[in-house]
């Protein structure tokens, strides 16, 4: 462990114990380099390595404080390395057995808490996919928005935040050029809809079930994908591999 990495670890230990809890402000530069027994240049080093991780932020001409620590503020840069992964066929197939591992769990809680706003949520978002059908940018969108209702429906910030990361932009966009093209987005909508109509009845085994099938069909998309085309590739995958494409 470097020099930097044992003093990011001293503050982190801080916030743990409560000594400096949400919201609170750092002491100076001196006073806190002091206090763990840093030099001023590796106390720097940390609090700015934190500010980075949103474990603090740094307000000019004030001081700095500690965040919120609210699950969304410190895994909203997930999202942004999973985009960065996208040359790795290893870690992006990863990312999908993470999401089958979590999604259809996350639907079946979602499914005994969703409340008439979250359906009608998630359903705006579904009439909308299906309206779009061959805008690819619209269909992501509203994908990526269908699924959080879901998920936010759960009432678990967290399971949506880690979601939403798994997800991933860059990829969802992927596929979904890739089954527009292929012309398996219709079969994809329609999983979608089983997820919805499950939701509707509050039930939720079905709403697992639903769930599963449609992210194990997406993440078999991406297996025949990856095999296909190279992953820095936006070149849709054959038309073998679209005939078994899902989202």
């Amino acid at each position: 462990m470097s020099l930097t990495d044992k003093a990011i670890e001293q503050i982190r230990e801080l916030i743990r114990s409560g000594a400096l809890p949400p919201g609170s402000k750092l002491p100076p530069e001196p006073e806190l380099a002091a206090q763990l027994g840093l030099s001023r240049n590796l106390a720097r080093e940390a609090v700015k390595a934190l500010a980075v991780a949103r474990v603090l932020e740094v307000r000019r001409g004030d001081g700095t404080y500690v965040t919120s620590l609210q699950p969304s503020l410190l895994l909203e840069g997930l999202g942004g390395a999973v985009d960065l992964m996208q040359s790795d066929p290893g870690a992006l197939l990863d990312l999908m057995e993470v999401r089958r591992l979590l999604e259809p769990v996350a639907t079946a809680l979602a499914a005994t808490r969703i409340s008439d706003e979250g359906l009608a949520e998630a359903k705006r978002h579904l009439d909308a996919m299906r309206e779009a059908r061959d805008d690819v940018e619209q269909l992501n969108a509203h994908d990526a928005a269908f699924h959080r209702a879901v998920v936010a429906a759960t009432g678990n910030e967290s399971l949506v935040t880690l979601l939403e990361g798994v997800s991933g932009r860059t990829l969802r966009a992927r596929i979904w050029r890739g089954l527009v093209d292929g012309q398996a987005a219709g079969r994809t909508l329609a999983e979608h809809e089983a997820i919805f109509m499950a939701l509707s009845r509050r039930d939720a085994s079905l709403s697992q079930a639903a769930a599963l099938l449609h992210v194990s069909n997406t993440e078999q998309w991406l297996r025949d994908h990856l095999e296909a085309t190279p992953v820095a590739s936006e070149t849709p995958a054959p038309t073998g591999a679209d005939r078994n494409g899902r989202m």
